[in-house]
């Protein structure tokens, strides 16, 4: 695609896998008033070339005109780039410099949802802040556009995080993936909805459809490593790292999940040298002290809970992980201890109480299935 002015020129071409020759190829010239009309156009032309059926939800969607305003899908776009390298402080400022820009922007309102629910579930933002924000976002962008699947995905993800609310999350999902059957993104976060729930084979099968629809996306194949690693296959999980690196597609915490699943195949040294890598944030801290814990070293497991206690206290984000460091010195009363100080503050690590393998040593004691009831992740 290139742009010269208020101008647009989209070049497009099929080629046959099989033998690599060039079937079909349009160039399109547009005035960039209404670029997602002139996306929809295209995308309904090779839907027709390739005689792929097309659902009359998806016709509308693609056929529909949205006026634009080319400054403020500028600033858009550049936060999309900025989030895809997991860099959403600042993605955040340019999308809300869109909607500044254009205030009925919906998509930028979606977008900068979800950088709020990525903040708050890395721990990079208070987590009440975090999910409260992307809820308002992605209620305000559906509010614009109703058929927007990525916005319902978003608020999805607030009813699971901000109000552990999983027949609410799964019904905005459902939402979400029949508005748009072909969102990677949709597909991702049903996914992560699915692995919390504990419907581990269905949560594999969704995010694997995520991954065929967006075959270049560090989020696709991060969520696809993840999710193996909660259904305990941690082979497959470490063969997708190995993959996206061999794509040169890097997100910062590569090294969180090489490290976790070192981990669970008792390679204490070597996972100890992935979480030290981040920096000592309090996810990477939480999980390093599990290791050190499990590998014998408990003055070293000591020294990061007291780094998390000052977490909290500065933050609000650490306790679910100073319950994961007090499990791995296998002290159950202070890990229960800790994991109703995370109860207490909605603390999003509690989202995998169901599925984290480093709390597999609590799951027989009767306190952890009454936990489980109470953040609704019923049995």
């Amino acid at each position: 695609m290139l742009r010269e002015g208020n101008q647009v020129r989209i070049s497009a071409q099929l080629i046959d896998a099989r033998t690599d020759r060039p079937i079909w190829a349009h160039t399109y010239v547009r005035d960039m008033t209404s670029d997602l009309a002139l996306q929809g156009e295209v995308a309904q032309a090779i839907a027709e070339e390739i005689r792929t059926n097309v659902t009359p939800q998806e016709h509308a969607r693609l056929t529909r005109e949205r006026p634009i305003d080319p400054e403020a899908q500028d600033l858009y776009l550049h936060g999309v780039l900025l989030r895809e390298a997991d860099d959403c402080k600042n993605a955040a400022e340019y999308f809300a410099r869109a909607i500044a820009k254009k205030p009925t922007y919906a998509q930028a309102h979606s977008a900068l949802a979800s950088c709020y629910g990525r903040m708050g579930e890395s721990g990079r933002m208070p987590y009440e802040e975090a999910f409260t924000r992307q809820k308002a976002e992605a209620i305000k962008a559906i509010e614009l556009d109703d058929s927007l699947s990525e916005a319902h995905a978003e608020l999805a993800n607030t009813a699971m995080s901000l109000d552990w609310d999983w027949p609410t999350a799964e019904a905005e999902f459902r939402r979400a993936l029949q508005l748009n059957p072909n969102s990677a993104t949709s597909h991702e976060k049903y996914a992560f909805y699915l692995v919390r729930t504990g419907h581990l084979p269905e949560a594999l099968a969704e995010v694997e459809r995520s991954v065929d629809l967006d075959p270049v996306s560090g989020s696709t194949f991060h969520a696809e490593g993840f999710i193996y690693y909660f259904s305990r296959r941690y082979d497959q999980a470490l063969a997708v790292t190995q993959t996206v690196r061999g794509l040169r597609i890097n997100l910062p915490d590569w090294n969180f999940l090489t490290g976790d699943i070192y981990a669970e195949r008792g390679m204490y040294a070597e996972s100890i040298g992935e979480f030290i890598k981040p920096g000592g944030g309090p996810y990477s801290l939480g999980h390093l002290g599990n290791v050190y814990a499990r590998a014998g070293k408990a003055e070293a497991a000591l020294k990061t809970i007291s780094q998390l206690q000052e977490s909290v206290r500065k933050d609000g984000v650490g306790r679910y992980e100073i319950a994961l460091v007090y499990t791995g010195l296998g002290s159950k009363t202070e890990a229960f201890k800790w994991l109703e100080e995370s109860y207490k503050a909605h603390d999003a690590g509690l989202l995998y109480l169901k599925i984290d393998p480093l709390l597999d040593s609590l799951r027989s004691d009767p306190r952890f299935d009454d936990l489980v009831q109470r953040v609704g992740l019923t049995k």
